[in-house]
């Protein structure tokens, strides 16, 4: 498949692919025209002669004929290349495929070539960015793999200007569309919008395709084809420095991206806080670029292998934070990067924290105090009672046999004390070797040198196998803290997921976590960033006895952002502690955006509900209430102008039709009334024990007997409810149940009492609505496909507000047979009262 893409209509694809069949027909090939649309280009059409025509399908469509592309004709015909205008293409209800390019995926599955064109706002990844461009949006679309797939895209480019110029002279559009499409569509920043998405969408196919080049031919060698920078962060706080120089570095080439990488070590815990990484990512998808992480075990080999893979051209490194002396002992990520890259460029780049010492970091206990304890006891009395059972059997023994002894007493004493009370032990072994079981005994001197190698051997193996017992030891400790800090973090992304993103159950999920005795998120007053003090800080959520309500008088704080802050109680958390406090710190920044962006959807979506209803009161004020308006003051006129003699006949039906019309208004004006009250909360109903007799027929009173049919037993029980607010839904529940029942039919109104309520149904005969507009009916102005001139579409709402507002419930049913029920439930008064 061979496809012309364009920027906009009027570029060329249509002729270009004209062209391009013409060539092919002069080298023998078989090609044939599918279906092209010359859209009444003389130039176009002309481009028709001398290429064979497959007739179109002709599909009916109410009460109308299309012409469609005859996939079938085709297929029979069998060329080899067969030309398909407008990939995007709808076709009309009746053809087996519902868009043209499944008709062209037939075609190639049965071996033809096919050639097509396509403009870019046709493709469904654009078609939103197309629409804020242009202000159109298009209704046909085509998903993007399907041109993506195709062996060829040629771009069919022409400028803005001259796009203009060819429109102006009439070769695109007719003479009277020519003005309205150049002030509107074809503007000169539209056109240059759309020009540089053609050309971008079709730069990342070219990519797509270097990269799969690459792959299938084992290239793994970068190929510069378009600027690619990787910057390499640790999440030290060198990161933003280096993210923002890379950011730089690819602003001076158009089309070049930015891509930053952070890497995880396999031989250990990671290093750098979930809270740094989170705002250097933040940062990078700011600065339009990409955030990666990838796990390796060793970071040079890593950043490279990772900038190999993406073809890049760049990798931005900064210089080593360790001091001199340990750079001279082993080199540093910078250094091996720039050795393993070999034709990647690599910018090494210095900043503030370079070579500023980070020294290795003080290695902690990991065991407890009891198992230390027990260690240096272990060391001193094992060796003290190892020495005096061996000694009555020294002779039989022999040297080895107790080297190996006392190497297993030294073991025992790492796997219990670690390292330091095992190095005691190997050195204390040492010399009760030498003193009590070397000759000559009781001095420390060694006579024969195989004994003396042997004791050296020995302090030295005790001392690797105590220092890789401690290190496993260590590792096991890291391993469980780990899986601690895992679990932690699991836990409150489950409370996140399952809905509990309030900020009060992450207080506490961080006090249950580490033990603490209170927890409280506190955020600064506004105004009121210089005071240190109690006053200037707000709760946001807190747990547990006596919280600190300012930083000042917790034990631990975390910083959450500039004006928040989660304040700890009790017991002083290690350093080991942060990175999970880091991460939940973030968390809990992540819920309260969330509950800041909820918050502020609500308030936009209310005011675009108030907006809504404004326009459409406005609509209504400007229409509904003029009629009756219209209406009265022409009935008023007549009957009070000295010029018209009226007879009695003229004059009562003037004095209807007032009174009519004023009734009319009055019942807009409550309507609207009720409406407003409901809206502002000023509704106060005065609930009291209430028989439906007292209200039904007064809700019946301003409608014709008729058209309803009452079914209301008198013995059914009180209700409780608002007998003036509960009229009010009625009548406008019948009344628009009236207006939409079909002539010479009745609505009935049946009444009838369950354990806990009494019900009130309104059955009407008519058309009645789908479930997709029952959602609809009870908000205001919903005419729904209501065209009389007697109201706003205001009645439901008011009535469900009201029924509402009584404890009452209003639904919608369909009516057995056809038609709509509505269901008012009201609650039945307690009994005695």
């Amino acid at each position: 498949m061979t496809v012309y893409l364009g920027a906009a209509p009027g570029v060329g694809k249509t002729y270009a692919m004209l062209d391009e069949a013409h060539r092919r027909l002069s080298r023998g090939t078989d090609v044939v025209v599918g279906l092209v649309e010359t859209h009444g280009r003389p130039a176009t059409a002309a481009l028709l002669d001398g290429l064979e025509i497959v007739p179109r399908r002709a599909v009916a469509y109410r009460d109308q004929e299309f012409a469609e592309l005859d996939v079938d004709a085709v297929l029979k015909r069998a060329p080899q290349v067969v030309l398909v205008d407008e990939l995007a293409h709808t076709n009309v209800p009746g053809v087996e495929h519902a868009k043209r390019w499944q008709d062209v995926h037939d075609l190639l599955d049965a071996g033809i070539d096919v050639v097509t064109t396509v403009n870019v706002q046709h493709l469904e990844s654009l078609n939103d960015v197309v629409e804020a461009i242009t202000g159109v949006r298009q209704r046909e679309t085509v998903p993007d793999h399907v041109v993506r797939d195709a062996d060829q895209v040629q771009l069919v480019d022409l400028s803005p200007q001259a796009l203009r110029r060819r429109l102006a002279h009439g070769n695109v559009y007719r003479a009277e569309q020519i003005d309205a499409s150049l002030s509107s569509y074809f503007r000169v920043g539209n056109l240059t919008a759309l020009r540089e998405l053609a050309l971008l969408w079709l730069a990342d196919r070219v990519d797509d395709a270097l990269t799969a080049y690459r792959r299938d031919h084992s290239i793994d060698e970068p190929w510069p084809a378009r600027e690619r920078v990787v910057v390499a962060v640790t999440g030290g706080p060198e990161g933003e420095t280096l993210i923002r120089r890379g950011a730089r570095i690819t602003q001076r080439s158009a089309g070049a991206e930015l891509l930053a990488v952070h890497v995880l070590p396999t031989d250990g815990l990671p290093g750098a806080a979930p809270g740094a990484i989170a705002a250097q990512r933040a940062l990078v998808e700011q600065l339009g670029g990409a955030f990666h992480t990838v796990v390796g075990e060793d970071v040079a080999t890593a950043v490279v292998d990772f900038a190999r893979g993406v073809n890049a051209t760049m990798i931005v490194v900064g210089v080593s934070r360790r001091s001199r002396w340990r750079e001279a002992l082993s080199e540093s990520n910078g250094v091996e990067i720039a050795r393993l890259a070999e034709n990647i460029d690599v910018h090494l780049m210095t900043h503030e924290k370079a070579r500023a010492g980070r020294g290795p970091k003080r290695r902690g206990s990991l065991l407890s105090r009891r198992r230390t304890v027990g260690g240096w006891l272990l060391a001193v009395l094992g060796t003290t009672a190892l020495t005096m059972l061996l000694r009555p059997v020294d002779g039989r023994l022999g040297l080895p046999t107790e080297l190996v002894l006392f190497l297993a007493l030294t073991v025992a004493v790492a796997l219990t004390g670690g390292l330091w009370p095992a190095v005691f032990s190997a050195v204390a072994g040492f010399f009760a070797l030498n003193y009590f079981f070397t000759d000559p005994t009781g001095r420390l001197t060694v006579a024969s040198p195989e004994n003396a190698l042997a004791l050296v051997v020995f302090v030295l193996v005790a001392a690797a196998v105590a220092s890789v017992v401690d290190l496993a030891a260590r590792r096991t400790g890291q391993a469980f803290r780990a899986r601690a800090e895992a679990s932690a973090l699991a836990a409150v992304s489950r409370s996140v997921l399952s809905g509990q993103d309030s900020a009060q159950a992450l207080v506490e999920r961080l006090r249950e976590t580490f033990l603490l005795e209170s927890v409280a998120l506190l955020e600064r007053e506004p105004g009121r960033g210089g005071e240190r003090g109690r006053a200037a800080w707000r709760a946001l959520a807190t747990d547990g006895p006596a919280p600190a309500l300012a930083p000042d008088d917790a034990q631990t704080v975390v910083a959450i952002d500039d004006t928040r802050v989660l304040a700890l109680g009790g017991r002083v958390l290690p350093a080991s502690d942060r990175r999970v406090l880091d991460a939940f710190a973030s968390q809990a920044g992540a819920v309260l955006e969330h509950r800041r962006l909820r918050q502020e959807a609500d308030r936009v979506h209310a005011l675009q509900q108030a907006d809504a209803a404004r326009s459409a009161l406005l609509g209504a004020v400007s229409h509904d209430l003029r009629t009756p308006l219209a209406t009265i003051r022409a009935a008023v006129d007549g009957l009070t102008s000295p010029d018209v003699r009226l007879d009695a006949e003229d004059t009562a039906a003037l004095v209807g039709a007032l009174g009519a019309s004023t009734a009319r208004l009055e019942r807009l004006i409550d309507n609207l009334l009720d409406l407003s009250r409901l809206q502002t909360g000023s509704v106060r109903p005065v609930l009291r024990p209430t028989s439906l007799d007292e209200v039904v027929p007064l809700a019946l009173e301003g409608l014709d007997p008729g058209h309803v049919e009452l079914d209301v037993p008198e013995d059914l029980p009180l209700v409780s409810t608002d007998p003036g607010l509960l009229e009010r839904v009625v009548a406008n529940v019948v009344g628009n149940a009236a207006r939409h029942a079909p002539p010479g039919t009745r609505v009935r109104v049946a009444g009838s009492a369950t354990r806990r309520s009494v019900e009130l149904r309104v059955i009407d005969t008519g058309a009645g609505l789908s479930d997709e507009l029952k959602d609809q009916m009870f908000e205001p102005f919903q005419r729904l496909g209501d065209t009389s001139p007697g109201g706003l579409g205001l009645g439901l709402a008011v009535a469900q507000g009201l029924a509402e507002a009584v404890g009452a419930e209003l639904a919608a049913e369909d009516t057995p047979g056809g038609g709509l029920t509505m269901v008012l439930t009201v609650p039945r008064a307690e009994e005695g009262v």
